[in-house]
């Protein structure tokens, strides 16, 4: 195994900028056995160049169901089996089954319906001059849309926004398990009360009776994992994105005044962000099915695997001057929606609503600028954002 390397001792300057420990670790090698920083202080490898990266998310050896190493996890014991923690024949069965309701077509569908939530938040941030981006707008947005699309009446917001940070980015004591079991108590009654009413054409309802040819369909335990997942995953990404893209631009004048002057930089940009700083800062864990190597590194059955997406974006053998932020760069394949097998089922509504946001932001806020320092960042390694973002216009 050789040297733990402690991301911890680095201290706040990594949870602040990890990317010039990343590349110095990727100028030592591309992958590395770490320890994560606390409250976790989890040992793991860890992949930090793009092409190690790409081929780790793509390789059936690499398993993200830890129950067959015998690895428990409170998501999985409170929530049941998801996407993210299970692999291939289950995982095919699941994806296929909520793909036939999550499709393209009713993502698109959505576009007059988010640029309305968005107009709404802004007509009423507007006016005051200065806010709390996040608060005010970056939060509101998708939580508003995913709850409208699964069909989550009217949710207690600022108790769900905690519960959600706290699954996210855990800070460690008994607040982890509450979170989980207060929000699988939410949803198993959600999900029993759309069973007993008349179907909603909304994702959820469509999970309820979505059948495939074999007639197989959703566990109630499955229904709730997937409701979890695409509750939780389907906003605290986006939240970031937005978020971190403001931010990036107010950062960054002359992007700003480039995308300002021509606003078709819009799709660009937003893929900039994604490498530049994106939202997943690693993807959650794999497990060595089998003895293997990653870019030269030997791996031992059972050993866990960290793959570093905003690493990969920052690798210089994959993006050129990678710690310059620059809209007009060409798309090189980021992977900051992963890659393979597991890759973001959501990442179309997560790309159009960060279009809208930042298009109608700018277009509506000539002015906007930064207005203090950001918030604290979260725990972990898992979310890459800030939980305020102070800014005037």
């Amino acid at each position: 195994m050789g040297n733990v390397i402690d991301l911890g001792e680095y201290g706040a300057r990594f949870t602040e900028d990890p990317y010039p420990v990343y590349a110095e670790l990727r100028e030592r090698g591309p992958v590395h056995w770490v320890r994560t920083p606390p409250p976790e202080a989890f040992e793991g490898w860890l992949v930090v160049g793009h092409e190690e990266a790409r081929a780790a998310l793509a390789d059936p050896r690499l398993s993200k169901d830890g129950t067959k190493k015998g690895l428990t996890s409170l998501d999985v014991e409170l929530m049941g089996p998801y996407l993210l923690v299970v692999d291939p024949p289950e995982h095919t069965r699941l994806r296929s089954l909520v793909a036939r309701a999550f499709t393209m077509r009713r993502v698109e569908a959505l576009r007059p319906r988010i640029q309305e939530i968005t107009d709404g938040l802004l007509d009423e941030m507007l006016p005051r001059g200065r806010a709390d981006l996040v608060d005010s707008f970056a939060y509101p947005l998708p939580i508003t849309v995913i709850c409208e699309l699964l069909g989550v009446p009217d949710i207690d917001r600022v108790t769900f926004r905690a519960l959600s940070n706290e699954i996210v980015a855990p800070t460690g004591g008994d607040a982890e398990l509450a979170a989980y079991e207060r929000l699988a108590a939410y949803l198993d009654e959600l999900i029993d009360d759309k069973r007993s009413t008349a179907p909603a054409d909304d994702l959820l309802g469509d999970l309820i009776r979505t059948r495939a040819e074999d007639d197989d369909r959703l566990s109630g335990e499955e229904l709730r994992a997937m409701a979890f997942i695409l509750l939780v995953a389907g906003h605290e990404t986006t939240v970031n994105l937005i978020t971190n893209g403001v931010h990036t631009l107010l950062t960054h004048p002359d992007q700003l005044a480039a995308l300002r002057a021509d606003m078709t930089l819009l799709d660009g940009a937003v893929e900039e962000v994604l490498r530049f700083e994106g939202p997943v800062e690693t993807a959650t864990y794999r497990y060595a099915a089998e003895s293997m190597e990653i870019g030269g590194t030997a791996i031992a059955e059972g050993d866990p695997v960290m793959i570093g997406l905003d690493a990969a974006g920052r690798d210089p053998a994959r993006h050129p001057d990678p710690h310059v932020f620059d809209i007009h760069r060409a798309p090189q394949g980021h992977l900051a929606f992963g890659h393979g097998i597991h890759y973001c089922l959501g990442a179309p509504l997560a790309r159009l609503e960060a279009r809208v946001a930042l298009r109608s932001l700018l277009e509506r806020c000539p002015d906007l600028a930064l207005d203090g320092p950001p918030g604290a960042r979260p725990p972990g390694m898992l979310i890459r954002g800030v939980r305020r973002l102070p800014v005037r216009w």
